[in-house]
Formats: C-alpha cells, structure tokens, sequence
C-alpha cells in the first residue's frame, strides 16, 4: 500500500511522478504498440489485395468462357 501524501508539495510531487509515468506509457504504446499495428496492417493489406486479384481473375475466366459458349451458340 502506498504512503498517501499529506502536505501539498508531496501531493504535487506524487503528482507529478504519475504524469511522468503517463508519458512513459503513452511514449511506450506510440512507438512500440502503434509500430507493430502498422506493419500487421500493411501485411493484411497485402492479402487483401492477392485475394481480389483471384477472385477478379476467376471472374473474368467465368465471362470469357460464358461469352464464348454464347458465341459458338449463335454460329450452329
């Protein structure tokens, strides 16, 4: 259990030792936590991006093959 302080320079002095531990914490989630959510975000992008790519290119395979049976329908 911690010494609650009594007189008001130690209140300021406690004070000011969390807001000093606050801007550790807050330096500490900006540079490390917020770094490595960029970097997992710009992977995902990246499958993201293969997958609409496939699913694109099956897509204009199904219109190809579709266009080609209507145009070998109309010849016979």
């Amino acid at each position: 259990m911690t010494k609650k302080p009594r007189t008001t320079s130690e209140h300021l002095i406690s004070l000011y030792g969390y807001i000093t531990g606050l801007r550790k914490e807050v330096n500490t989630i900006k540079n490390n936590h917020l770094k490595h959510m960029h970097e997992d975000i710009d992977k995902i992008h990246g499958k993201v991006d293969k997958l609409l790519y496939i699913i694109l290119g099956g897509m204009g395979a199904a219109l190809l093959t579709l266009i080609g049976f209507i145009l070998k329908w109309n010849f016979y």
